[in-house]
């Protein structure tokens, strides 16, 4: 397990991302720019004609690809700098000029929706229908005509995206102070040995064996949060009121109906994850009353959550990882092996080891015209093992989206998006447990798995619990102060941890601190949940060698958005609509937690 964080000069450049793929040079970027900023003239210049016809609106969408496809690759570079050492001046420049420029691209595009939703969608119908450089826009103008009520006028959407630059101050501020500004300290060992707590080695550490490590590890990392919770009050109290004002905007009663219509997701699908993680909420108390009794512990606190219970420590270098991913996701087909294969080899897909400054986490990127890309802090352990398939699923859902769909339907959302990151990880673990007997490895491999599950089923629905419940306050006219927000999230954890883990109020409650992106996306966390739910209903299918599993699925990769998020899933294979999925997950879970206690036994 890798603890040290270096410098990022002392990367070697092999385990880097490749820059170079997406532009050779500064330089190269620079006249990416200015290229874009020639352009945008002529999208202003298309407002009031797309009434003209099919020819007008095709020629339109081409040169709105061409554009966007520009800025987005130029965001792209920019992130890759940037995410890697958000201290660097020059990165951060690089970065803001960049959310600029999607702006003011966003800025000069506005006019169209509502020109286009003045057209009736009899006639749009009969220009797709006729015309075929307009056949491929025909879900998105059903999508459009869904979401009709809800644009405001060609004034009104350029407005909104303008201030979509000073809106995500908030958000940045936020992230600046938790990347870059922090000052955690150490964390100290039980022999005295200090090691520095940085966001690239928490994980790590608070799955150190060594109690006094990660005691003061787990208290280190929250205590510099809570050193700056006024401000972070104040950023997250920002951000839901720009919620709320956008929703207002376009005519939605709450941020939760303007973010779930945004996304076609039904409400029910939130509300029925909400109500079914409450009822197996005793799953997850079994799980902690087992983790007590293992560790002969007279009470366990949150810092114990991730104590190992397997003897010796598995060892996974990168390498070992590539050669397990690979071999677990071979009923997905020699070609989609082979993509991964070369991602994270040869092709420089990901950025690979902690540095000092490098964004907490991991995270899948990347864009049409590009590689997908892989920000990783792998400290040689099978969590970071697991957590590169996770990202690889992310990427290779984008690879095969970006290679079937038209630009209009290369993105998707977060909905889907999380459906094929853990359906990785669940054909890479049941292929682990299946192949490799060693008592210690397959404590370790359920460990991983309810570290995984425990942030997606457990901690993600108490988030979309305390975002639900801070949006209805603001929505109410109440304040949002640091205490109210420390002891509401407090007292959600309270009931998910039940009697069996000690709660440090403070601490605990400090924890919506930690989420500098997530939060500030209006009601996103909970599709961790959905995610990981329909995930593992569709690997059991693939699996269990039911016919046609592995096609549906490999479509469902390949579908972009150009279905509704709902619909993808239904046409591969799950229901979310119905509770079946969320309950299947807790079903796993607590297989888990059943095969924990016969190899613990």
């Amino acid at each position: 397990m890798t603890t040290a964080v270096r410098p990022r000069a002392e990367i070697p450049l092999e385990s880097t991302w490749d820059t170079a793929s997406v532009f050779p040079s500064d330089a190269e970027w620079e006249r990416e720019i200015a290229l874009v900023e020639s352009q945008l003239p002529a999208l202003a210049a298309f407002r009031g004609r797309l009434h003209e016809g099919p020819a007008t609106i095709a020629t339109w969408f081409s040169a709105l690809e061409q554009t966007m496809g520009s800025v987005e690759k130029i965001v792209l570079y920019a992130t890759m700098f940037y995410t890697v050492d958000v201290g660097n001046q020059d990165a951060l420049a690089r970065q803001a000029r960049a959310v600029g420029i999607v702006a003011r691209a966003q800025a000069a595009a506005a006019f169209a929706e509502p020109e286009l939703l003045a057209i009736s969608s009899q006639q749009l119908a009969e220009w797709t229908a006729h015309d075929e450089r307009m056949k491929p826009l025909a879900h998105y103008f059903t999508s459009l005509a869904k979401r009709k009520e809800h644009i405001g006028s060609a004034d009104v959407e350029a407005l909104l995206s303008a201030v979509s630059e000073p809106f995500a101050n908030a958000a940045s501020i936020h992230a600046i102070l938790a990347d870059a500004d922090l000052q955690f300290g150490h964390a100290t060992a039980a022999d005295g040995t200090q090691i520095p707590i940085a966001q690239g080695n928490i994980n790590a550490l608070l799955a150190s064996p060594d109690r006094e490590t990660r005691r003061t590890a787990w208290q280190g990392y929250a205590d510099a949060h809570l050193a700056v919770k006024n401000t972070m009050a104040t950023c997250l109290s920002t951000g839901v009121k720009q919620n709320i004002f956008t929703a207002q905007a376009r005519r939605y009663p709450s941020a939760l109906d303007a973010a779930l219509a945004e996304t076609h997701i039904p409400s029910e699908v939130f509300h029925q994850l909400i109500k079914t993680f409450q009822a197996n909420l005793p799953t997850w108390h079994r799980y902690w009353r087992l983790l007590r009794k293992t560790h002969g512990y007279d009470q366990l606190h949150v810092y114990d959550i991730k104590a190992p219970l397997a003897k010796k420590q598995i060892v996974v270098p990168y390498e070992q990882s590539i050669e397990w991913i690979v071999e677990g996701l071979k009923p997905l087909g020699p070609e989609y092996s082979a993509i991964m294969r070369r991602g994270m080899t040869t092709d420089r897909w990901v950025d690979i080891y902690p540095n000092k400054g490098k964004r907490m986490g991991a995270f899948s990127t990347g864009t049409v015209g590009a590689r997908p890309f892989i920000l990783m802090n792998y400290n040689d352990d099978i969590f970071s093992m697991s957590t590169l398939a996770h990202e690889l699923g992310h990427s290779m859902h984008s690879y095969l989206t970006w290679g079937s769909q038209p630009y209009i339907y290369a993105n998707y959302g977060i909905f889907v998006a999380e459906v094929a990151s853990n359906f990785n990880q669940a054909l890479v673990r049941d292929h682990l447990l299946r192949t490799n007997p060693d008592r210690d490895f397959q404590i370790s491999l359920i460990e991983e798995a309810m570290s995984n599950f425990h942030r997606y089923f457990f901690v993600m629905p108490t988030l979309a619990r305390f975002e639900l419940e801070i949006h209805q306050r603001a929505e109410r006219g109440e304040g949002l102060t640091a205490q109210s927000m420390i002891q509401l999230m407090a007292d959600l954890f309270r009931e998910g941890y039940g009697d069996e883990v000690v709660i440090d109020a403070d601490r605990i409650g400090s924890t919506w601190c930690q989420f500098s992106t997530h939060l500030y996306a209006n009601f996103y966390v909970y599709q961790y949940a959905t995610g990981i739910s329909a995930a593992h209903t569709l690997a059991r299918h693939v699996l269990d060698g039911e016919p046609g599993a592995v096609d549906r699925y490999l479509t469902f990769l390949r579908s972009g958005s150009s279905l509704y998020p709902i619909d993808v899933l239904k046409r591969a294979g799950v229901d979310m609509l119905s509770p079946e999925p969320v309950n299947d997950a807790f079903s796993v879970l607590s297989h888990y937690v059943d095969r924990l206690e016969q190899l613990l036994g």
